[in-house]
């Protein structure tokens, strides 16, 4: 029997709680496997009137889970109120994170998704990485340059090679090492968690029209270029560089399995606009799976019953998949 997924309910103000406990009442509509929440319980309550059991060990979360949501509870210090995030429920979302991520490392869950937290609360107390993804990976024991953040939705999956940074900067930040080691990544990662025995990576190029042969940019020439090269010597199937604004129409999508792109936007902008509710973050390259939903705290709507559960209904999909994919590998 495949153990359940541990799901880190993120910042206790935002719309985390509300999305998973939507997600439970549709457990049975979506076909949705058996998970626990690790969080506040006061954080659910304040938004939802539905069946909450608290529970001691993960191993429990299967038998109460037709019946109630199941949590591991992680005590906040001060009472939530959705939409006003503050230190201790920035605070409580770093623990709750922590305690998910250590679960499903000792194999007490299968899985592990994580809710949407907000980074200008987590660098508030002392949050040093630039996400989620780089906290997840380092408690791994794998460097961050080795795990690659997918965006996967129903038609279209991209990999930023960048990605908190800002833009001005990401020229100096693109290297022929980190497109490469996003690339292995990606092309593992497929493999892996989504059963794809050769996939097909489209490399998109960094500059308008990829560049015009150097006369728009020589980004593609001296970096991008070199690094496809290296990564179909090590046997990769890869294609690029492409000119950035024509690879995202439907039939262009049809002929790659995920695209490499070169800064945030690139790959976030065109998932976001083809599966803004069904968009699901993948981090490949860890020992365990991680999803979550492709989406924020979204503070504003928090507590006023208007938050779509589609993202997280997806990440759980998207994670029991990825379980299945690596214990058949």
């Amino acid at each position: 029997m495949t153990l359940p997924l541990a799901v880190a309910l993120g910042d206790p103000a935002g719309i985390g709680a509300e999305v998973i406990a939507k997600s439970w009442e549709r457990r049975e509509t979506d076909g949705l496997p058996p998970f626990f929440a690790v969080g506040d319980t006061a954080a659910i309550e304040a938004v939802w009137r539905g069946p909450v059991e608290s529970i001691a060990d993960p191993s429990e979360a299967a038998d109460c889970f037709p019946d109630a949501l199941p949590v591991v509870r992680v005590a906040a210090g001060a009472r939530v109120v959705p939409g006003h995030p503050d230190f201790d429920g920035a605070r409580n979302s770093l623990d709750s994170l922590e305690l998910a991520v250590g679960l499903t490392r000792s194999g007490a869950a299968s899985g592990l998704v994580t809710g949407p937290v907000s980074k200008a609360q987590l660098y508030s107390i002392g949050f040093v990485h630039p996400g989620q993804t780089e906290f997840v990976a380092e408690r791994c024991g794998v460097a961050s340059d080795l795990v690659a953040m997918m965006l996967a939705g129903p038609t279209l999956r991209t990999v930023p090679v960048t990605t908190h940074i800002a833009l001005r900067d990401v020229p100096e930040a693109l290297t022929v090492e980190r497109i490469v080691a996003k690339g292995r990544a990606a092309a593992r990662g497929l493999q892996r968690q989504f059963g794809i025995a050769r996939p097909r990576l489209a490399v998109a190029g960094f500059n308008p029209h990829a560049g015009e042969n150097g006369a728009l940019g020589r980004e593609e020439i001296e970096v991008i270029e070199p690094a496809i090269e290296r990564l179909r010597e090590e046997g990769h199937d890869v294609s690029g560089p492409h000119p950035p604004d024509i690879m995202f129409h439907d039939r262009q999508r049809r002929a790659y399995d995920a695209a490499l792109c070169m800064y945030h936007d690139q790959a976030l902008i065109p998932l976001k606009t083809l599966h803004f509710d069904d968009g699901v973050n993948v981090t490949l390259g860890l020992p365990i799976v991680r999803t979550s939903p492709d989406h924020g705290t979204a503070f504003n709507i928090a507590g006023r019953n208007m938050a779509d559960p589609g993202a997280t209904i997806a990440a759980l999909k998207t994670a029991a998949a990825c379980v299945r994919h690596m214990q058949n590998a």
